[in-house]
């Protein structure tokens, strides 16, 4: 059975954000053209900011009783508590948090969108990345992933992490090699990067200029520890241009 491409406008793919957080992946996607649909988020603070920025899309609180809608593109970071070193390194199988990936496998199946985007903490490749991988597999589709840090992108600041890009496998086989050469064939490691980056002045012109914990102030707790979770959203972009381009 083929996947039909569901464009909504030429040349704009829809996608769904799952675990969006303060909206990372939304940020970054709809840079890249795309347009979001509907966003799945329990924390509160982050459903304020999810609401202010995208007040017309559809939010629901609970990915565990949320039916989604159809869209091209599904995409999330699903919790890293037991994945991460820092946490109880329970996996993907075992983890009550990180876990919730079999959510995400759920609505993946149900919809059946032509592209799923993953993101997670660089110790998934030996916590669960196998499990995320053989769930997609049994469901129809290539994946291909591998780590990037901002700092590849010219930010001031190494931070790794593990990004699938799967791709429906009944259809365009071959575009998933391309992505994979475009995405991930560059091949240096993070350290020559950063250090030919410092070298050539090529940082991000602006860093989010944030001040430590001040209490007594109003949500800023909140506000720096959402940031601290949130995924770069130029790098989501920057995956997301080249799905695009690979569909013109």
């Amino acid at each position: 059975m083929t996947i039909p491409l569901r464009i909504e406008d030429a040349g704009t793919l829809t996608f769904g954000s799952l675990f969006a957080g303060i909206g990372g992946f939304d940020l970054g996607f709809e840079r890249a053209g795309m347009s979001c649909k509907w966003q799945v988020e329990i924390d509160p603070y982050c459903q304020r900011v999810l609401a202010k920025h995208w007040p017309n899309v559809r939010r629901h609180g609970d990915i565990r009783t949320f039916e989604p809608t159809t869209v091209d593109v599904v995409c999330g970071g699903f919790p890293c508590q037991d994945i991460s070193s820092l946490g109880k390194r329970r996996g993907v199988k075992n983890g009550t948090r990180s876990g919730l990936w079999s959510e995400m496998h759920r609505i993946i199946c149900c919809i059946r969108p032509r592209f799923v985007v993953v993101e997670n903490v660089s110790e998934i490749t030996f916590r669960g990345l196998d499990t995320v991988l053989g769930d997609l597999a049994a469901s129809g589709y290539d994946a291909e992933w591998t780590c990037i840090s901002p700092c590849q992108l010219g930010a001031p600041q190494q931070r790794d992490r593990l990004w699938v890009v799967a791709h429906a496998n009944d259809r365009d086989v071959g575009m998933l090699s391309r992505v994979r050469r475009d995405i991930f064939g560059k091949g240096r490691a993070v350290g020559q990067i950063a250090a030919q980056d410092i070298a050539e002045g090529d940082w991000w012109a602006t860093e989010p200029a944030l001040g430590r914990v001040a209490n007594g102030v109003p949500d800023w707790v909140a506000s720096v520890k959402r940031c601290g979770n949130a995924l770069s959203p130029q790098i989501a972009e920057w995956i997301g241009r080249r799905l695009m381009e690979k569909l013109k």
